[in-house]
């Protein structure tokens, strides 16, 4: 499949990741706060992801090993991964946990290997969302919905960007707490 005939152009993707975290600066996300023990322990869980996300996207910048598209895509998605962040901490408010500490290898530093585990990060992401969906409040349930699609749209824009199939099963598997817990530590959180 030639590049110009995949799903998304970059161009297009920015845009629409432009639209979706307008959407999380002004919509349902604002003044969003835990309503619940579940939805404490759900997004106390969905924070560690995002402090992964995060952590994996700002260090593989500042290392300098991506260029091009692939650059594009770190830089954009770190944004908003940054506004995902920011969402977790506000809903939290003083019961957010502290940022634990991150050993990323080569995975930030190897263009090959940051696609492959970006892939996972956001799949990883997604399955938590998902996951997590039964355990929390109504208003957390639609806050985090909207964060969610973005989580998937990143999983498909680097898929694209290395001659990937953007999605890859017909399905998302939702993830138990101990899935995700054991990915982010597979990937590098300590």
């Amino acid at each position: 499949m030639r590049r110009a005939d995949r799903v998304l152009s970059r161009t297009q993707f920015i845009a629409a990741g432009a639209a979706a975290a307008a959407g999380i600066a002004a919509g349902p996300l604002e003044g969003t706060s835990a309503q619940t023990d579940r939805d404490i322990e759900a997004l106390q869980l969905i924070l560690l992801l995002e402090y992964t996300e995060n952590a994996f996207y700002a260090e593989a910048i500042e290392r300098g090993g991506l260029s091009g598209e692939m650059k594009d895509y770190a830089q954009a998605v770190l944004a908003q991964e940054r506004e995902h962040l920011a969402f977790l901490k506000q809903a939290l408010g003083a019961r957010a946990e502290d940022r634990p500490s991150f050993e990323f290898g080569s995975a930030t530093r190897d263009p090959s290997e940051f696609a492959a585990t970006a892939a996972e990060l956001e799949d990883l992401a997604v399955g938590a969302y998902n996951g997590q969906a039964t355990n929390v409040s109504k208003a957390t349930l639609e806050a985090a919905a909207t964060v969610v699609s973005v989580e998937a749209r990143h999983a498909a824009w680097i898929r694209s960007i290395v001659g990937e199939p953007p999605a890859p099963d017909a399905t998302d598997k939702p993830l138990s707490a101990a899935e995700v817990r054991e990915g982010l530590e597979r990937i590098g959180m300590r």
